[in-house]
């Protein structure tokens, strides 16, 4: 049955039925209706981690970019759009809290997730006072990091 013809059979019902066919062209609606694609941004020196972390996020429908230096995602950020970063606090080349405070400089209305290790929890909370969404302690539940990029993404967006 096409379009036309069901929303002439719901309108000659909906005198009648007004929540039915509110209900129905809702549900006809959602039909056109696709969600938006998270692109995040990835920033973590352990290579594998940040290389199995991708597959996963993608895997849940995420478009993924990692990289592996903070001088490289301060470059990746400024040739793309990312709703949200997932960032190491300690890497080699730069602290994570650096890399925070530039994005967020720059990019206010990219939220920041900070991934820190065990016993780094000051710094992380350190991370919230400048602008970080939230921080997960690593390893995390692959379900909880996911949960809060999705938060992270509807929250800046």
């Amino acid at each position: 049955m096409n379009k036309q013809k069901l929303d002439f059979q719901l309108s000659a019902y909906g005198n009648y039925y007004p929540t039915a066919l509110m209900r129905a062209r809702i549900m006809i609606d959602k039909g056109d209706v696709q969600e938006k694609t998270i692109k995040v941004l990835l920033v973590d020196d352990e290579i594998g981690f940040a290389d199995i972390l991708t597959k996963r996020l993608g895997k849940r429908g995420m478009a993924v970019t990692p990289v592996y230096t903070g001088t490289e995602a301060i470059q990746t950020i400024r040739k793309n759009d990312f709703d949200v970063a997932v960032l190491d606090l300690k890497m080699e080349d730069m602290d994570g809290i650096e890399v925070l405070k530039i994005f967020k400089k720059a990019y206010p209305e990219m939220e920041v997730i900070m991934l820190t290790g065990h016993g780094s929890e000051q710094a992380a909370k350190e991370g919230i006072e400048y602008g970080a969404f939230d921080y997960l302690t690593k390893p995390c539940e692959m379900e909880d990091l996911v949960k809060k990029i999705r938060q992270a993404a509807h929250q800046g967006g």
